[in-house]
C-alpha cells in the first residue's frame, strides 16, 4: 500500500500552541505515523543527550492512505488545509506540502526520532532497537510501535504512565480505550494489573498492541485484545480505565465510559490540550464524574477521575 504524507511546515511566535493545534488537526483526520519535527527539551543525563539536532524548519508529519482510484485523500487533504488556514488568526503561519512513500518507508523512517525515554524515576521505555541497561527496580518497556500510535515520548501518553503509576492498585483490572501500540497496557502489567483488556477500531494497532505486549512476556492468559468500539463491549466494571485520545472523541465516550466504573474505578483522560478542557469538565459533570488530580504538561492536560455515587 502506498501513502500521502502531509507535511505542516508552521512557523509561530507560541511553537508549543502551534504543534498541539496542529497535531489536533491530524488526530481528528485520523492521520497515521504522527512525527512532530520541532525542538525537544534536553533528555536526562545518560538518556542521549545532544543526540538529535535541532530541525531548520518546524514541521508535523502525518499519513493518509491511498485506498482507491478516487483517491479520497485529496478531499480529506482539502479539509485539513481549511482546517490549518484557520490558525492565521493566532499569528501561525502555515504551508503544506505532500509525497507519496510505500508503506515500508513510512514504517521505518520515524525510527530515527525514537530513544530510550525516561517516563518516571521508575518507568523508562526502550525501543526494541536500542540498547539500554536497566538499573535495579527500574520497569523498562519494549516498545516497537511500528504503525500504531503511542511511543510514549508524547507528553500525553508520558502523563497516562505517570498516573498509572500513581493510581493503580496491583491485581487490579484495566481497561485500555483506543490502546494504539499498547503501550498503557504493558506499564499496567508492569505495574500489577492482573486482567487487561484493549480496544481500538484499527486493526493494525490491535496487531501491534499482541507483539509489544509478547515481547514484554505479558501472560497472555491475562490479556484481551479486540478490534472494536466501547458500546459493543461488555458493560461491565473495571477497577482502572485509561483513555488517551483527544478531547471530541472523550467527551462522546463519557456516558459509555461511566457505566463501567464503580465509586472505586480510577479512570485517566488525556490528550486534552487545555483549551478544551471546560469541555471535558463539562462533560464529566453531566456524567457524574470528577477530577481528583489533574497534570499539565506544555499545552497538554491529563486528569484522574472517579464517579459520584448517590447514597
Amino acid at each position: 500500500m502506498k501513502f500521502k504524507k502531509v507535511i505542516v511546515q508552521f512557523d509561530a511566535e507560541n511553537l508549543i500552541l502551534a504543534e498541539e493545534l496542529i497535531i489536533d488537526i491530524f488526530f481528528s483526520f485520523n492521520l497515521k505515523g504522527v512525527v512532530c519535527n520541532i525542538p525537544l527539551d534536553e533528555p536526562d543525563e545518560g538518556f542521549g543527550t545532544n543526540t538529535l539536532p535541532k530541525p531548520e524548519i518546524y514541521s508535523i508529519e502525518g499519513f493518509l492512505p491511498l485506498i482507491d482510484s478516487s483517491d479520497s485523500s485529496d478531499i480529506l487533504l482539502e479539509q485539513i488545509r481549511v482546517k490549518t488556514s484557520n490558525l492565521s488568526h493566532l499569528n501561525i503561519k502555515i504551508d503544506i506540502k505532500t509525497e507519496i512513500v510505500d508503506e515500508e518507508d513510512w514504517a521505518h523512517a520515524w525510527k530515527a526520532y525514537f530513544e530510550v525515554t525516561p517516563i518516571t524515576d521508575s518507568i523508562t521505555i526502550k525501543p526494541v532497537w536500542k540498547d539500554h541497561v536497566a538499573r535495579e527496580g527500574e520497569i523498562v518497556i519494549l516498545l516497537d510501535p511500528g504503525m500504531a500510535f503511542g511511543t510514549g515520548t508524547h507528553p500525553t501518553t508520558a502523563m497516562c504512565i505517570k498516573l498509572i503509576e500513581k493510581f493503580l492498585q496491583p491485581g487490579s483490572s484495566i481497561l485500555d480505550v483506543g490502546t494504539g501500540s499498547g503501550i498503557l497496557m504493558v506499564a499496567a502489567a508492569g505495574l500489577g494489573a492482573k486482567r487487561l483488556l484493549g480496544i481500538d477500531t484499527d486493526p493494525v494497532a490491535i496487531d501491534v498492541a499482541k507483539k509489544n505486549l509478547d515481547i514484554n512476556d505479558i501472560d497472555p492468559e491475562m490479556v484481551n485484545l479486540l478490534c472494536t468500539t466501547l458500546d459493543k463491549i461488555d458493560p461491565a466494571p473495571f477497577e482502572f480505565i485509561a483513555v488517551n485520545i483527544i478531547a471530541q472523541v472523550i467527551v462522546t465516550l463519557l456516558p459509555e465510559i461511566s457505566i463501567r466504573m464503580t465509586k472505586e474505578t480510577v479512570l485517566i483522560l488525556s490528550g486534552i490540550i487545555r483549551e478544551r478542557q471546560n469541555d471535558v469538565l463539562s462533560a464529566l459533570k453531566d456524567n457524574n464524574l470528577f477530577v481528583i488530580h489533574e497534570e499539565y504538561t506544555d499545552e497538554w492536560v491529563c486528569l484522574a477521575v472517579k464517579k459520584k455515587v448517590n447514597k
